[in-house]
């Protein structure tokens, strides 16, 4: 008779991590991440601020009981970064609070160089001695390393919380919620709730700083991912600043400043005229930049159009095409991609792979001959890209008629260095973007790349067969190339165009999820996949069918009855 070999016994005291290089670290167990990855040498180098056990985000207070594959998660990372940055949030909340009261503070939206624009309501604005005397108290926050304490509450009770604290608008998001609890974090006696993971304690917020802005507000800097512990220097942003005040006022005009107030106009019928408000108010903002290039027809030939990924720079271009051929301008669309150069001549990253997005990987001198040419009204045969071959083909022949004017589209559109033998007044430059400004509440923000990755989600689904996890993997990359070769030159532009829409999120909720949740387990882009569901779980559905054909929206959801527009393509008699 066999003896059985297995049997029960008592845990062991230590349990082991295993780190992606193949280091094991071995400590008690139920001892927490901070504990154990404090030993590293790295510790003091990048600041690790979570980490991944067995393919889940995890907090540094997270326990551990059981044998782990665990990768640690620095603010160099994007979840890393956002944990950071939303703990800073509630650090200036907690110190705001504590020196002004019953003053509102509110996180609008982001800033290029890395920090989130700032607001006081309820008051007049800080004052440079208040805004030193703020930062001053964050620090002291920092120097005590205060913990963050996390708990689990029912969720009347963090409505009574809010309310009582006169924080209608998180009480009102609270009413849609699904779940029946919710995470408070906690520091002094400060509780709020912020939608996601928690630094361990404010000793960990050592780099940021209060910078003013305008008399308006100032800015919550912070470093950014490539340079952790370094503050960028913050230039001037007034254009964008004042798209973000535009959408703002727009979003006044509707009632419509939150997501709790999205869902009550959802929920009570009323989002018709959300939509319909909406949509005018994209029309509204295509037909005035139509004006604007009108004025400018005599000296300004040439309409750039550049921005970043998901910003429906295609339909607003479409759309901007009907106002101009109703006021008697007819376009003629050139494509930047054409002006690649032959592939062996196309520059390298530094990583040895072919650079598409730098500017060098276009024929800037063929292209400015040809716009010359054009605009001199000569014949000029268009160069043609193929892309599978890697070189530049003979394409169509065409003339520029005096009533036409060409619109150009590409990401360099903005970029000086494009079209260096043409005047400033000889062009007329547009940039693209989706700056929401609706917020989950007056401390939790809507990051504008959330909203266009979803959109690129879903787009790339239904248009490339792409499934999630293929969009999510490649958009760090896509990203990389907008800091690089975007976002450094949007206020070049001659105008901003908004491509928000204040409904879009709910509307694009019915398509992403069942996208996201095919991502799996397992995989790396299943914890981005995750925090996008969890995201999304805010928002109440909107009927797709309410939305106009004509809407930006449709360029992503499909159903555009601007898809097959081709009347401004006028073709050379």
């Amino acid at each position: 008779m066999v003896e059985n070999a297995f049997e029960l016994v008592q845990p062991r005291p230590k349990v082991e991590i295993h780190l992606p290089d193949g280091r094991i670290l071995s400590g008690p167990r139920g001892a927490s991440l901070e504990q154990f990855l404090r030993s590293l040498p790295e510790w003091q180098d990048t600041p690790i601020v979570g980490a991944v056990v067995n393919h889940e985000l995890r907090e540094l207070t997270y326990p551990v009981m059981m044998e782990a594959r665990v990768i640690p998660v620095t603010t160099a990372d994007a979840d890393g970064a956002r944990i950071y940055r939303r703990s800073l949030v509630f650090l200036l909340e907690v110190a705001f609070e504590e020196l002004f009261g019953e003053a509102v503070l509110s996180v609008d939206h982001s800033v290029s160089s890395g920090g989130f624009f700032c607001q006081v309501h309820g008051r007049p604005g800080l004052s440079d001695d208040e805004l030193d005397r703020l930062k001053r108290h964050m620090q002291k926050l920092v120097e005590e390393d205060i913990p963050f304490e996390r708990s689990v509450v029912p969720l009347s009770e963090a409505i009574d919380l809010f309310t009582a604290k006169k924080m209608t608008e998180k009480a009102h998001l609270l009413k849609f919620r699904q779940k029946e609890s919710l995470v408070l974090y906690s520091i002094n006696g400060h509780r709020d709730y912020h939608h996601g993971y928690m630094v361990p304690s404010t000793g960990y917020l050592r780099w940021f700083d209060l910078r003013r802005l305008n008399h308006e507000g100032f800015v919550l800097q912070f470093p950014r991912r490539h340079a952790p512990r370094e503050l960028l220097p913050m230039p001037d942003y007034p254009k964008l600043l004042t798209s973000f005040r535009q959408y703002g006022s727009w979003l006044k005009r509707l009632g419509i400043e939150n997501v709790g107030a999205l869902n009550e106009a959802i929920a009570s019928g009323r989002i018709r005229e959300i939509i319909l408000v909406a949509e005018a108010l994209h029309e509204q903002q295509v037909a005035e930049i139509a004006r604007m290039i009108m004025e400018r027809s005599r000296s300004a030939r040439i309409v750039l159009i550049a921005g970043p990924s998901s910003s429906a720079k295609t339909t607003t271009l479409k759309r901007l095409a009907v106002q101009l051929l109703a006021q008697g301008i007819s376009p003629l669309p050139l494509e930047m991609d054409n002006y690649f150069v032959d592939r062996e001549m196309t520059p390298k990253d530094e990583n040895g792979q072919y650079d598409f997005e730098r500017l060098e990987a276009l024929n800037t001198k063929l292209l400015q001959e040809h716009l010359k040419r054009l605009i001199a009204g000569e014949e000029v045969q268009l160069p043609h890209y193929d892309f599978k071959l890697g070189r530049s083909r003979p394409g169509e022949v065409v003339r520029l008629e005096k009533d036409q004017m060409i619109i150009l589209e590409g990401i360099h559109g903005m970029n000086p260095r494009l079209l260096p033998d043409f005047a400033p007044e000889e062009t007329f430059r547009i940039y693209v973007s989706c700056l929401t400004q609706l917020n989950l509440d007056r401390h939790n923000r809507i990051s504008t790349t959330d909203s266009r990755l979803l959109r690129r989600i879903v787009r790339d689904a239904r248009e490339r067969g792409y499934s999630a996890q293929a969009t999510i993997s490649r958009w760090e990359s896509v990203r990389r190339g907008e800091k690089r070769h975007i976002f450094p030159y949007q206020e070049n532009a001659d105008v901003f165009f908004n491509s928000a829409l204040v409904y879009e999120l709910s509307a694009l909720k019915k398509f992403a999820e069942p996208l996201l949740r095919q991502v799996p387990f397992g995989n790396p882009e299943y914890i981005e996949a995750k925090r996008l569901l969890a995201f999304l779980d805010w928002f109440l559905p909107v009927d797709v069918d309410l939305i106009p054909d004509n809407s930006l929206l449709r360029e992503f959801i499909g159903g555009s009855i601007l898809q097959e527009f081709r009347l401004w393509e006028k073709p050379l008699d």
